[in-house]
């Protein structure tokens, strides 16, 4: 029978259609016994016919029957009226993960968490003899109580060993692959041995999770294609690329999770949904990502460093061979520790560490610049280098370049006092390099490209140049020969683009789209960061080009703070640097605080809209995006996709735009329900650093401090 509103199935009276699928309909309906809201999925007259469709159907209510779980959708009641069947299950209010999806790729933490509850969802359901068959985004709802398993009716009990017909197919696979067997599924999360035709069990299911988890990290589908058959080629013959490609801040711990559920052998596989679990809870449980596992106090930093640094601010420097980099024969490999005394603290906001070309020294600055034989256990000060920063040796090892109140400086290793090479603006210190040719690339001042000096002395001239739209270049890299350079080109947010310059044609080029501080390693690599990662790309140095895929070498490096050694020996602190997980509360004009239920984040700069029920404020996390957190509904969503450093929201006197800071530092405005994108209000070859203050009441003019690296207006 047609169903429609006000209708009743049994005691349940039909409130609204809220989803409409190939095999069924599900209505929000109350439940007139236990006045309840239920969900009520019904197989449609129509359709009741196909006795293929109506065991499937039949095979769900059995299914979940037969599983009780937290992150599973429970059934509350079968039944049949007037030729119609029909399950009564929870009622979910949420958005399922494919609508969450298209919003774009989701927080590190959040995809740690909801990853473990659909793991433990698939191991409770392994634990019973089900295989679910069809997990994909579509069917996992996001609730308020976590993450919510649904729609078995592809699932196969362990009993159930008929095979499936024709007839049983999704529409959109309409013709087996094969003729050994019949495919069950959605292309883009099925296993190898699913494409096949073949019998699907528990690690089938693990593949569909890895597929499922790699969306949820990087937005993007593991496996794509323009074409059903170019889809399943994908999944049969390739790897996807590394979730560290498209979120450097994300772990390679995940990543590695991730890779080993998509393997296409199913021997190679984790061998059980519980393996998975265990392996995401150490994650969370051990840091390895670099996320606070609880709220951080309340405090008035925009950032902290979780306890892995704290405990070695003192601060641990590591030392490794690079050769491992390397296929051939592996060489021995050491690796050590140093601990600085309590009384010096590792400057953090630029490069502190050092090694000599030779390796047999390490610089650091920490309140002035120290030198410390690598086979020794103490550390001697370096007279007249007070206040210094970024310590950076001369290609022969006898001289120390660096920073300090506002001059380049060098200072002989033998002794003597330190010689100024030139003026440089204290904010603009951002890496230094010293070439075999005598000359010394350095950072510019803030919105210049990288400049060079002589190693005597004299006026500094540019040594790159800024196209339209880039804001500066840093952390430059003489190559080995001195006849070209790597560089930083920044995109916001901590992140960048690695380029390398020909300084014999000046031709320049882009090597890495995600990437920073590049290092030449003499493995034959350049070696760069991607958030907290360390990772390797193979380099040919005649071609000045990237000549196969990177690979991680270290996980946890703080930013910046790494360096290498023309013998392959690598200095690192280790660490991450990390938004604080933060809460909102309101707080009266006595300082009494009152919660707001939202989820913990590394918030900065909330705001409240004009009528009090909306926040909207950056969260600085895997990427600064500006978010909306809605007080009567209880929601928090994404505003901002475009560029990684959208920050410092300010509400337009209506409520309806949000003005922020975004890419190369300019002043955009969107419209807050998010219908349109965002609009540029500055604009500029060579953008200063713009922020937004104050509306007029009237809406027609906006107050914003300019800092154009001198002064602000």
């Amino acid at each position: 029978m047609p169903i429609s509103t006000g209708d009743k199935l049994g005691p349940y009276e039909i409130l609204a259609l809220i989803g409409k699928g190939g095999m069924g309909e599900v209505y929000r309906a109350r439940d007139t016994r236990l006045d309840r809201i239920v969900a009520v999925k019904v197989l449609p007259s129509h359709l009741a016919g196909s006795s293929e469709l109506r065991e499937r159907f039949d095979r769900e209510a059995r299914t979940i029957a037969s599983l009780s779980h937290l992150h599973i959708c429970t059934l509350y009641d079968i039944g049949h009226q007037d030729g119609t069947d029909y399950l009564v299950m929870e009622y979910l209010e949420g958005e399922t993960l494919t609508q969450r999806l298209a919003k774009g790729p989701l927080p590190r933490d959040q995809t740690l968490r909801l990853a473990t509850e659909i793991a433990g969802a698939l191991d409770a359901a392994h634990r019973k003899g089900v295989t679910h068959r069809d997990l994909k985004p579509g069917n996992v709802m996001l609730t308020k109580s976590g993450a919510k398993l649904l729609d078995f009716g592809l699932a196969k009990l362990r009993h159930d060993v008929r095979p499936a017909s024709g007839s049983s197919q999704l529409a959109t696979l309409t013709e087996a692959i094969t003729q050994h067997g019949t495919i069950l599924g959605t292309p883009q999360y099925m296993a190898p041995e699913q494409l096949e035709g073949k019998e699907a069990y528990a690690r089938t299911d693990i593949f569909a999770f890895g597929a499922v988890v790699y969306e949820m990290a990087t937005g993007k589908k593991p496996f794509e294609g323009k074409s059903q058959a170019s889809v399943i080629a994908a999944i049969l013959e390739r790897d996807p690329p590394p979730i560290a490609s498209f979120q450097p801040m994300s772990p390679l711990a995940l990543d590695r999770i991730v890779k080993k559920c998509l393997a296409k052998d199913p021997e190679k596989r984790w061998q059980a949904a519980s393996d998975v679990c265990d392996a995401l809870h150490w994650i969370s449980e051990e840091g390895v990502s670099g996320i606070a596992t609880s709220p951080a106090p309340r405090t008035g930093r925009r950032w902290v460093l979780v306890s892995a640094l704290a405990c070695i601010l003192a601060a641990a420097v590591a030392a490794i061979a690079v050769w491992l980099l390397k296929p051939a024969a592996p060489k021995p490999v050491t690796r050590f520790a140093m601990s600085l005394p309590p009384s010096q603290v590792l400057a953090r906001v630029r490069p502190a560490i050092a090694i000599s070309p030779d390796g047999t020294r390490l610089a650091y600055a920490a309140g002035q610049l120290y030198l410390r034989a690598m086979d020794g256990l103490e550390a001697r000060a370096i007279p007249g280098t007070e206040g210094a920063r970024n310590p950076f040796f001369s290609p022969d090892g006898q001289w120390l370049g660096f920073y300090a109140g506002g001059k380049l400086k060098k200072v002989a290793l033998s002794g003597g006092e330190p010689v100024t090479l030139g003026d440089v603006a204290a904010a603009a210190a951002f890496g230094a390099t010293w070439s075999s040719h005598g000359m010394i690339a350095f950072a510019g001042a803030l919105t210049s490209p990288i400049q060079q000096v002589s190693d005597t002395g004299g006026n500094p001239q540019p040594l790159t140049r800024l196209e339209t739209g880039e804001i500066r270049h840093i952390l430059p890299e003489f190559s080995p020969d001195g006849v070209s350079l790597l560089f930083t080109m920044p995109t916001g947010g901590g992140s960048g683009k690695v380029a390398v310059q020909s300084l014999k044609t000046g031709e320049r080029r882009i090597l890495l789209e995600a990437g920073f501080q590049p290092r030449y390693a003499p493995s034959g690599h350049i070696v760069y960061q991607q958030g907290a990662n360390l990772m390797a790309a193979p380099f040919d140095l005649r071609r000045l080009a990237v000549t196969g895929a990177a690979v991680p070498v270290i996980e946890g490096v703080l930013p910046l703070q790494y360096s290498f050694s023309s013998t392959g020996s690598l200095v690192y602190v280790p660490g991450f640097l990390q938004a604080a997980q933060l809460r909102l509360v309101w707080v009266d004009r006595r300082g009494t605080e009152q919660p707001v239920p939202a989820p913990p984040h590394g918030y900065v700069m909330p705001r409240v809209s004009p009528d009090g029920q909306r926040v909207a404020a950056t969260i600085a996390e895997a990427d600064s995006q500006i978010w909306l957190y809605d007080l009567g509904r209880d929601t928090l969503t994404r505003l901002t996709f475009e560029g990684s450093a959208n920050a410092d929201p300010l509400w337009t006197p209506d409520g309806k735009r949000i003005t922020f800071k975004g890419t190369a530092n300019r002043l955009f405005w969107q419209p807050a329900d998010g219908s349109g994108a965002a609009e540029a209000l500055t604009s500029g070859p060579l953008s200063p650093n713009d922020i937004p203050s104050s509306w007029s009441p009237d809406g027609h003019g906006l107050a914003f401090t300019q800092d154009t690296g001198n002064r602000s207006i």
